[in-house]
C-alpha cells in the first residue's frame, strides 16, 4: 500500500476513534473543560477587561504620544495611557452605583408599594373588557398573592443566611480574589499588548507551518477586529438607547425613569430580540400605571428605535458587521439554543467571521471579484 494513501488511511481512523470516544464520554469530557476553564478564569477575565480597554487605551495612547513630543518623555505614553483607562473605568463605575443605582431601587420601592393599587386598575381594565366581549370575570388575586409570595421567599432567604454565613464569605474572597488576579493580569495585557501579540506571532511562525500559520494569523485578525466592533458597538447602542429611553420616561412616567432606562439599555445588548424583551418587559410594568402610558410608551420606543439604529449608531459605532439579517437571526437562534444567553451574545460575531472566510473562499474559488 502508499505510504501516503496508509498515512490518511491511518489518521481518518485516528480521528473516528477520538470522535467517538468524546461522544460516548460527552459529560466528562464537559466537566472536564468546565473545570479547566474556572482554573484559568482570572486568566479569562483579565483577557476580557483588556479587551474591552483596548479601544479606550488606544485612544489615550495616541493623544499621550502626541502631547508627549519629548523622547524621554514619550516612553511614559503607554504606562499613562493604562492608567488612564483603568481611572475612566472606575469613575464609570462610581458613577453607575452612586446615581443610577439609588434611583433604581427607588423606583423599584416606588412600584413595589403601588402594587396593590395596580393590580387593583388592572383587575378593573379587565372586568371592563370581558364584560365588552362577554367574557367570563379575570381574577388577578392569584396572581397578586403569587408576587407577594414571592417577596416574602425572597425576604426570608436573606433572613435566613445567618447559617451560610461562612460559605457567603468564602465565596466572596475567591470573588475578591479572583477579580484582584483578573485586574493584575489585565494591566500586564495592556501594558506589553505589543510585546505579546509579537511572541505569539513568532511562537505561531516557529511551531505551525508557514502554508498554516498565515491563514490562521488572518483568521485571528479577522476575529479580533470583529469582537472589537461586535462589543464596542453593543455597549454604546445600549448606552444611548438607554439614556434617551430614560430621557423620554420622564415625559411619561417620571418616577419609572431609570427603572426602564436600565431594563432597555441591559435589553439592547442582546442581539436582535434583546429590543422586543425591553419594549414587553417595560410595556407589562407600565400597563399596570396605565394602559394609555404603556401604548404611549410603545410608540416612543418604536420611534427612538428607528432614529438611534439609522441615525446615531451608524454615525457613532460605524459600518456593521457584514452579516445579513437572516443570518442574523439564525445565529442568534442556534447560538441560544446551544449555550443560551452566551450563545446569544456571541454568536453574532462568531457568524460574521465563518460568513467572511466563507466569502472570501468562495471569491478564490470562483475568481469573482464580488
Amino acid at each position: 500500500m502508499d505510504k501516503k494513501l496508509f498515512r490518511s488511511v491511518l489518521l481518518l481512523i485516528t480521528y473516528t476513534v477520538l470522535l467517538i470516544m468524546a461522544l460516548v464520554r460527552l459529560d466528562s469530557l464537559g466537566r472536564a473543560t468546565a473545570r479547566l476553564l474556572g482554573l484559568f478564569q482570572p486568566l479569562l477575565l483579565g483577557f476580557a477587561i483588556a479587551f474591552v480597554l483596548d479601544r479606550p487605551c488606544h485612544f489615550f495612547y495616541r493623544l499621550y504620544t502626541r502631547g508627549l513630543s519629548v523622547p524621554r518623555a514619550s516612553g511614559l505614553a503607554r504606562p499613562l495611557a493604562v492608567a488612564t483607562s483603568y481611572l475612566v473605568l472606575v469613575l464609570v463605575v462610581v458613577g453607575v452605583f452612586s446615581f443610577v443605582v439609588p434611583k433604581l431601587v427607588e423606583s423599584i420601592q416606588i412600584f413595589l408599594g403601588s402594587l396593590n393599587g395596580y393590580m387593583a386598575n388592572l383587575q378593573q381594565g379587565l372586568n371592563q373588557l370581558s364584560e365588552y366581549l362577554k367574557l367570563e370575570e379575570l381574577d388577578l388575586s392569584s396572581l397578586n398573592n403569587m408576587l407577594k409570595n414571592l417577596l416574602d421567599q425572597a425576604l426570608s432567604v436573606l433572613s435566613g443566611l445567618g447559617p451560610h454565613l461562612l460559605e457567603l464569605t468564602s465565596g466572596l474572597v475567591s470573588m475578591v480574589v479572583t477579580g484582584a488576579l483578573s485586574l493584575v493580569f489585565s494591566v500586564y495585557m495592556l501594558s506589553g499588548k505589543e510585546r505579546l501579540l509579537r511572541q505569539c506571532r513568532r511562537m505561531l511562525r516557529a511551531y505551525v507551518p508557514q502554508r498554516i500559520a498565515a491563514p490562521l494569523l488572518e483568521v485571528v485578525r479577522l476575529t479580533g477586529g470583529t469582537f472589537t466592533r461586535f462589543v464596542n458597538g453593543q455597549l454604546i447602542e445600549a448606552c444611548i438607547l438607554g439614556g434617551l429611553c430614560a430621557l423620554g420616561m420622564l415625559f411619561i412616567q417620571a418616577d419609572y425613569a431609570p427603572l426602564i432606562g436600565v431594563v432597555v439599555g441591559f435589553s439592547a445588548l442582546v442581539p436582535v430580540a434583546g429590543a422586543y424583551i425591553g419594549a414587553v418587559l417595560s410595556a407589562l410594568l407600565l400597563v399596570m400605571v396605565s394602559p394609555w402610558k404603556a401604548l404611549t410608551f410603545l410608540v416612543f420606543l418604536v420611534i427612538l428605535q428607528q432614529v438611534e439604529g439609522n441615525v446615531i449608531y451608524p454615525r457613532v459605532v460605524g459600518s456593521s458587521l457584514g452579516l445579513p439579517g437572516i443570518w442574523v437571526l439564525a445565529a442568534v437562534t442556534v447560538g441560544g439554543g446551544l449555550l443560551g444567553l452566551g450563545g446569544v451574545l456571541f454568536s453574532v460575531p462568531v457568524a460574521s467571521v465563518i460568513y467572511t472566510l466563507l466569502k472570501r473562499d468562495m471569491r478564490k474559488r470562483l475568481g469573482s471579484p464580488s
